[in-house]
């Protein structure tokens, strides 16, 4: 147990520093985020009684896009330069190598997303009241976009242009996570009955998603 421990956490590593000095992933979904944000108020009008209503749908729909962008790296690179053989040769798990590229996508992408959301909070002039509900059910709930994420990247890694292929495959299974999170975030409570069912869902793709995942990954690579 300590080894496998030690595995992964030697493998998490190596993940966030290749894309600490890679770059671009994490900063390029916070400037989509900003970015696809930022255009609400051009699109429905600056009254604020509106924006206030639709901010938090918003919100949450600007970090499912985003986090779907860096979706298509999550295996693709490690197949490209042929790590991802050696992982699966090796005597880790697939189901803790899924689980450790998920942690790794959320690091870099899904709490970068956390972190720059209240700045556009208040720029949608989100009620005071429901920041805390939103980031609560942001934390919740983005762990289960990359674990989601996962399942459609291991069916298409070392598929050309598989990105469109993958989104098309993600943002059904994602449904369930905007509705919760969107109604967890109007809430008005830091722990509802939303943030409960957006907790469930975490935790069922933190069961499904190693398994599917790991299983795909293994026929891919056969």
């Amino acid at each position: 147990m300590f080894e496998l421990f030690s595995t992964m956490t030697a493998l998490l590593r190596r993940d966030l520093t290749l894309s600490a000095r890679l770059g671009g992933g994490g900063l390029l979904a916070v400037i989509f985020f900003i970015i696809v944000v930022s255009m609400v108020p051009f699109g429905v009008g600056p009254e604020g009684a509106l924006l206030s209503k639709i901010a938090a749908g918003m919100i949450w729909v600007g970090v499912v896009l985003s986090m779907l962008l860096s979706l298509d790296r999550l295996f693709q690179a490690d197949f490209e330069d042929g790590t991802l053989d050696l992982l699966m040769l090796s005597s880790l798990p697939k189901g803790a190598l899924v689980l450790v590229k998920c942690t790794a996508h959320w690091l870099t992408t899904g709490l970068p997303l956390i972190v720059a959301s209240p700045i556009l909070a208040i720029l949608l002039q989100l009620p005071d009241g429901l920041l805390g509900p939103l980031l609560v059910g942001l934390l919740v709930g983005t762990p289960a976009m990359s674990l989601i994420g996962a399942i459609g990247a291991s069916l298409t890694v070392g598929l050309r242009r598989g990105g469109l292929l993958l989104s098309l495959l993600v943002l059904p299974l994602q449904v369930p996570v905007l509705i919760f999170g969107v109604a967890a975030a109007k809430s008005e409570a830091l722990w509802s009955p939303s943030h409960m069912l957006l907790a469930a869902v975490t935790l069922m793709t933190l069961v499904v998603s190693p398994l599917a995942s790991g299983a795909a990954l293994k026929l891919n690579m056969t």
